[in-house]
C-alpha cells in the first residue's frame, strides 16, 4: 500500500496507529502531477480521497476548492489511466444532492449541489465517468465517531463533545431537516469493500436522521442534563434523505449504530485517548 498526502489539512500522527511495514509514504500534494504519479506507479487500484472538505466554509474559498477537489482528481485519474491502474475509487458525498425534500433519494436522481464543496464532488464523478479507467463513485453520508484525526465540524461529534463540557446543543431551524450519517469505520470499510463493487455512483450509509433526533440522542445517551436551542430564525441547511439500498445490493451492511458512536466518542473525550 503506498499513502500520497502533504498534511495540509491532517497530521503525520494520524499514521502513528498502522505499521510502517504496512505502507509506503509519498509527501505530495494531490495537484502535483509527477507526485501523483509517483504515487500510482505498479499499483492495481486506488482510493482518492484527497479534497478540501466543509460545505459551508466553502463558499469562500470557492477557487481553491475547485482547485484541490476537482484539478485534483483529473490528476489522479489521468495518472491512473496512463499508469494502467485497473479502478479508482472516489470520495464524494450525499451533499451534492442539495435540499432535496423527497425520501429514498437514488443514485439516479437529480443532483442540485448548494455550496462548491458539492459542486467540486459533481465534477469530480463526472470527471471519472468519462475517464478509460473504472472508477466507483461513493456518495458518502456525514461521518461520525472517533478516529486519531477527529473532526469537530461534524454535527454527532460536536454535539457529544458539547454535551460533555455542559455546553448548549445549537440547532437551526426546527431541526427536522434529514441528513444520512454512517459511522467512520464503517465509512473506512466502505472503501476497501468498493474495490471489489460493479462500477458506478453509491449512495452510502447507515440510516438517515433528523437533526432533533440527533441531538436528542446524544443528551440521552451521554447522560448529562444538556440545553436544547433552537435558532428558528437561522438557515438550518440542506435536508436529504438517501437511499442506500444500491450499495447493499453490493454486500454492504454497515456495523455500528449511532449510540454506539455517541458512547465510543464520550469515551475517548472523558479518557482523553
Amino acid at each position: 500500500m503506498r499513502i500520497l498526502d502533504d498534511f495540509s489539512l491532517s497530521s503525520p500522527r494520524n499514521l502513528t496507529a498502522v505499521s510502517t511495514d504496512d505502507y509506503e509514504f509519498v509527501r505530495g500534494d494531490v495537484r502535483d502531477s509527477d507526485a501523483v504519479e509517483r504515487a500510482v506507479e505498479d499499483v492495481d487500484t486506488i482510493i482518492h480521497l484527497a479534497a478540501i472538505t466543509g460545505a459551508a466554509t466553502s463558499h469562500e474559498i470557492r477557487e481553491e476548492v475547485n482547485d484541490v477537489n476537482v484539478e485534483g482528481t483529473k490528476a489522479v485519474v489521468d495518472a491512473a489511466v496512463d499508469a494502467g491502474v485497473e479502478r479508482v475509487v472516489l470520495a464524494s458525498s450525499c451533499n451534492v444532492y442539495g435540499s432535496a425534500y423527497d425520501r429514498d433519494i437514488v443514485e439516479d436522481d437529480a443532483v442540485a449541489p448548494p455550496n462548491p464543496y458539492a459542486e467540486s464532488k459533481v465534477a469530480a464523478e463526472q470527471y471519472c465517468r468519462n475517464a478509460d479507467v473504472e472508477t466507483v463513485s461513493m456518495r458518502l453520508a456525514t461521518n461520525f465517531g472517533w478516529s486519531p484525526g477527529v473532526r469537530f465540524n461534524l454535527v454527532v461529534n460536536t454535539f457529544t463533545f458539547r454535551a460533555l463540557v455542559g455546553e448548549p446543543l445549537t440547532v437551526y431551524g426546527d431541526g427536522s431537516n434529514w441528513r444520512p450519517f454512517i459511522h467512520v469505520l464503517d465509512a473506512a470499510r466502505a472503501y476497501a469493500d468498493a474495490l471489489d463493487w460493479e462500477p458506478g455512483t453509491y449512495n452510502v450509509g447507515l440510516d438517515n436522521f433528523r437533526i432533533e433526533e440527533i441531538a436528542e440522542l446524544v443528551e440521552s445517551t451521554v447522560g448529562e442534563s444538556v440545553d436544547i436551542t433552537y435558532q428558528h430564525e437561522q438557515d438550518p441547511g440542506p435536508s436529504y434523505h438517501v437511499n442506500f439500498e444500491k450499495a447493499r445490493e453490493q454486500g454492504f451492511e454497515p456495523t455500528h449504530t449511532l449510540t454506539e458512536g455517541v458512547k465510543s466518542l464520550a469515551s475517548h473525550f472523558t479518557n482523553h485517548d
